[in-house]
């Protein structure tokens, strides 16, 4: 692997300095609890909790030593958010981290005095998270990786990959909050290089055989998989089809390259949990969330899966290449 060093975010306020470790009588009397509100599942939240993890070190917490984690997992059933944000609240945890759109509205609805940090793909303002990304002035604060403002790019970096695909196909998931969004964006970036786009819906896991089958031939010739963290937390599953009907897909993170697929363009979730964690350290400390700005991306980061386009008789680009933060050879 090819790598380059870029920096993801930037927030409004300095991080704050490593906090020295506490004497053990210490740790066991002031160990905080912290919630964890997810959509997901716990298996496909691994870079999520690796990120919050470095996070929350770099102002001094750790799991086990000054502090307990009870995650609340909805397992992609979103319905269940509302109870599971109810039952931290319940538990009187310090600060709640919700990830994704739907987990992070959960934990809005469920209270307004309990600190909330959110990771989110979508606009935080447009969903009623906060009232401004500087000044947010309630309860909520976190990261906003904005995906839907990408699609044009990855509509393109697509197209430069494989020129030979007049008409691109797009997954969306029509639950998503975002969904209508998000595909209008891909729809106007590609017509305007001169593509057809091809919509397939897909909401449960024994939708995705049908979007591939449908995508690997005419009338479409190509895939970009919009952002959802459905998808996400089952992209093995996603990249495996991909792979097998032989199909150039466009993915919003490196998450799925690195798990076998073509080409991704995004923000690095791992790093955006990351900050996720420094936040919920500064909040612990005594900081409010209203004072702490959202933090947005200053880089995205283009990711090829050399192999995989070997695979699929792709020749990338020397322009593609020069321009990729990582080569997975």
């Amino acid at each position: 692997m090819q790598r380059r060093n870029f920096i993801t975010l930037l927030g409004g306020a300095t991080l704050s300095k490593l906090a020295g470790p506490l004497p053990l009588n210490a740790q066991q009397s002031a160990r905080s609890v912290i919630g964890f509100l997810s959509s997901t599942s716990k298996d496909g939240a691994a870079p999520y909790i690796a990120g919050l993890g470095r996070g929350l070190a770099e102002v001094g917490y750790a799991e086990g030593r000054n502090l307990e984690i009870e995650f609340r997992w909805a397992d992609d059933q979103i319905d269940r958010l509302p109870g599971l944000a109810a039952d931290l609240v319940q538990r009187k945890v310090s600060v709640i981290v919700a990830s994704a759109i739907r987990a992070s509205l959960a934990a809005k609805a469920a209270t307004s005095t309990i600190p909330v940090v959110f990771a989110t793909a979508n606009d935080p303002v447009q969903f009623g998270l906060v009232a401004s990304l500087n000044r947010p002035g309630g309860n909520l604060t976190g990261v906003s990786y904005l995906s839907a403002e990408l699609g044009e790019k990855r509509m393109q970096l697509l197209h430069e990959l494989a020129p030979a695909a007049s008409a691109i196909a797009v997954m969306v998931n029509p639950t998503n909050a975002n969904a209508e969004r998000n595909v209008r964006n891909v729809e106007t970036a590609a017509h305007g290089i001169g593509l057809r786009t091809y919509l397939l819906t897909a909401s449960t896991e024994k939708d995705y055989e049908s979007a591939f089958a449908r995508s690997a031939g005419p009338p479409a010739d190509a895939l970009l998989v919009l952002n959802d963290p459905l998808f996400f937390d089952q992209r093995s599953q996603i990249t495996a089809l991909a792979a097998r009907f032989a199909v150039p897909v466009m993915y919003a993170t490196r998450d799925y390259a690195e798990a076998g697929g073509l080409i991704s363009y995004g923000a690095n979730l791992t790093d955006a949990y990351r900050q996720v964690g420094v936040y919920v350290g500064r909040i612990l400390k005594g900081e409010k969330p209203a004072d702490l700005p959202v933090l947005l991306p200053t880089k995205f980061e283009l990711v090829i899966n050399l192999k995989t386009a070997k695979a699929l008789g792709l020749v990338v680009p020397a322009s593609l290449l020069a321009h990729a933060d990582e080569v997975i050879e």
